[in-house]
């Protein structure tokens, strides 16, 4: 399967593959359009050194705002959309853009191989080494080996008693949030031949597991800071986080997957929750759908071909004229995550594969 996906790369994007159920013509028409006009908005916005900027740090429920910068987990984010286009360092329309992008993540692992700045924390970090991965996944560099090793290693030093991880490598609580991202940056790892420590592996998809509470939805802590068993907040972008990085586990049929599946399914495709407009006013609205898209895309049937029709016409309808999205982040992270959700059919991404 990974040959195929790089030999697909290397010959360049083919829409015209689309499999039929990726909705009407006139949907695939009007997906194309917007996913070309994102990744133009997101080549123009990359600045001179690589990276995208955004806003850093920002804390949900709490007076910290954060601050502007360049972000390494929006860069690598960018540079994901890019390569689930079928651009490749050097390689297609935007492979420059990637090259550059892929060369200021690089120049910010320092020698413990923790992938920050401008006082980025764990999540950037999980999703730059996650778009390391899936670089070397394709076109297996020994200098990007090496970086990729290190931060891996940083990842496993960082995990926590519970099993979990938080906003720091040093963070002695956990929250499922930082830790989904944090696991899917492993599993990509190890699909590209990087070893992980399997014991770390079982101890964070046991802590999800834990996670998980009776009505189907999963929490955002279980542990408070003393180790004391708590009962955290649920989430529709918590559940699907939870969803995903079971599936990525082998546990597709479990009793957990099968709740969260069939609570995001109320939530979204019922309620209708969470309503458009959250897109622009609120921070985990896509955190959320990049996240339940793969959960609903790995389940397949009639759940996947309602979801996609309902997401991709919802984030269509959301999209400025110049081809941006817009939250509290910033549009660069809000361009980016579209992106990435209107392109998980195409398959070209090894972690979005089925």
């Amino acid at each position: 399967m990974r040959k195929a996906v790089v030999a697909a790369l290397i010959l360049g994007f083919v829409w015209a593959d689309e499999p039929r159920w990726l909705g009407s013509d006139v949907l695939r028409r009007r997906v194309r359009r917007s996913v070309e006009a994102a990744l133009a908005c997101l080549a123009r916005t990359q600045q001179p050194d690589g990276s995208w900027k955004d806003m850093i740090g920002r804390k949900v429920c709490n007076l910290y705002v954060g601050h502007y910068d360049k972000h390494i987990g929006v860069t690598a984010l960018a540079c994901m959309a890019f390569l689930a286009h079928g651009d490749l360092p050097g390689r297609g329309r935007y492979g420059k853009v990637v090259e550059r992008g892929l060369d200021f993540i690089l120049k910010h692992i320092d020698e413990n191989g923790y992938i920050s700045y401008s006082n980025s924390r764990m999540y950037s970090h999980a999703f730059a080494t996650l778009f390391l991965a899936e670089v070397y996944g394709m076109v297996r560099r020994d200098d990007l080996k090496e970086k990729l090793i290190k931060a891996v290693r940083a990842i496993e030093r960082a995990q926590n008693r519970y099993g979990g991880w938080r906003y720091l490598p040093t963070s002695i609580d956990a929250d499922i949030s930082v830790t989904v991202c944090q696991i899917m940056a492993l599993r990509a790892a190890h699909n590209a031949g990087i070893f992980v420590n399997k014991n770390v592996v079982d101890k964070a998809i046991e802590y999800v597991r834990k996670s998980a509470s009776p009505t189907g939805g999963f929490r955002y802590q279980i542990y408070d800071s003393e180790g004391r068993r708590i009962f955290g907040r649920v989430s529709f972008a918590l559940t699907a986080a939870g969803v995903v990085a079971l599936q990525g586990a082998g546990k597709y049929d479990c009793d957990e997957v099968r709740r969260g599946l069939a609570y995001l399914r109320n939530q979204f495709l019922i309620n209708h929750f969470p309503p458009p407009h959250h897109m622009r006013t609120t921070f985990e609205y896509f955190y959320a759908h990049y996240y339940a898209i793969q959960a609903v895309y790995v389940a397949g049937g009639h759940l996947w071909r309602q979801w996609w029709k309902r997401i991709a016409n919802e984030l269509i309808n959301g999209q400025y004229e110049d081809g941006r999205w817009q939250d509290v982040v910033g549009p660069n992270y809000a361009t980016a995550m579209a992106a990435l959700i209107l392109q998980i059919p195409n398959g070209y991404l090894p972690i979005f594969q089925r």
